[in-house]
């Protein structure tokens, strides 16, 4: 793992998210290393010839955020790195911000895989308006260790325990969903008293770690590699289609509270346009 640290003139970046105005990455990069992150295509801009998930610059930032500018207003920890990433223990950059933040009248979202937020427990008490989301997308801790280094399932399951229990509203998202893998419902069910909502997300395969998320299916999972071909190269809607109304259906039929950002390229694409 290569690590420096970098010196950056804000830490509050403009969101072209459907659902934040502003974003706060305390890190480049990430040492989850997650399969099929999106977040790799920073590569471009950083000029790091390491492999996603190999590099960390950790960000210093001298000046203050500026809480006018996001009262109000949607911000996002974090976009394109796990803010608890195993670093943050060393660190602290993530709980430096967040001492900042008890002061703001924004609405606060904050994203996860690592158990450590809960170190920072006293201080997401104090802030106004947040909302903590897991990402969760198996109970099968074996398909976790391939897909990513965060804390296990059940640690996380606990971490959203332990907020819930604490009075933070807590959001297990559900992301990305593998087609005939993610036990969507067998999760819900498992949750469901301690999540105050879900959200949901498909997987999305693109650039170099497209191949690599078919070459692990059809190591791992070769009954369902030429499924994984009809969406991925073929193109074919079906499953999502079906598999979003049954979740509607069952999220509503439950009483559990949802969004579905199942097309979240339309979202995205809707906000720049607006």
């Amino acid at each position: 793992m290569k690590v420096k640290e970098i010196v950056v003139g804000d830490y509050l970046t403009k969101s072209n998210l459907p659902a934040s105005d502003y974003v706060i990455n305390p890190y480049v990069g990430c040492p989850h290393g997650c399969m099929y992150c999106y977040a790799s295509f920073m590569k471009r801009f950083t000029g790091h010839t390491e492999e996603w998930g190999d590099f960390v610059d950790v960000k210093r930032c001298t000046k203050k955020i500026n809480l006018a500018k996001i009262k109000g207003k949607t911000v996002f920890l974090s976009s394109v790195t796990d803010c608890y990433n195993p670093l943050e223990e060393k660190y602290g950059i993530t709980r430096s911000i967040l001492e900042e933040l008890i002061q703001s009248d924004c609405f606060l979202s904050i994203s996860t895989k690592s158990k450590l937020i809960l170190r920072d427990l006293d201080l997401l008490k104090q802030i106004k308006n947040l909302t903590v989301s897991f990402s969760i997308n198996t109970l099968d801790e074996e398909f976790q260790k391939d897909m990513d280094k965060g804390s296990s399932i059940k640690e996380r399951l606990e971490s959203l325990r332990v907020l819930h229990e604490n009075g933070i509203h807590t959001v297990l998202f559900m992301s990305p969903i593998f087609p005939y893998i993610t036990e969507w419902k067998e999760i819900i069910e498992e949750a469901k008293d301690y999540v105050d909502e879900f959200w949901f997300e498909n997987l999305n395969l693109r650039d170099k770690y497209k191949t690599s998320i078919l070459d692990y299916i059809n190591k791992k999972y070769p009954e369902l590699y030429e499924a994984y071909l009809d969406i991925y190269v073929k193109n074919k809607k079906d499953y999502w289609i079906e598999l979003a109304e049954e979740l509607n259906a069952y999220c509503v039929k439950n009483g559990i509270r949802f969004i579905n950002y199942f097309y979240h390229e339309e979202l995205v694409k809707a906000k720049k346009e607006k």
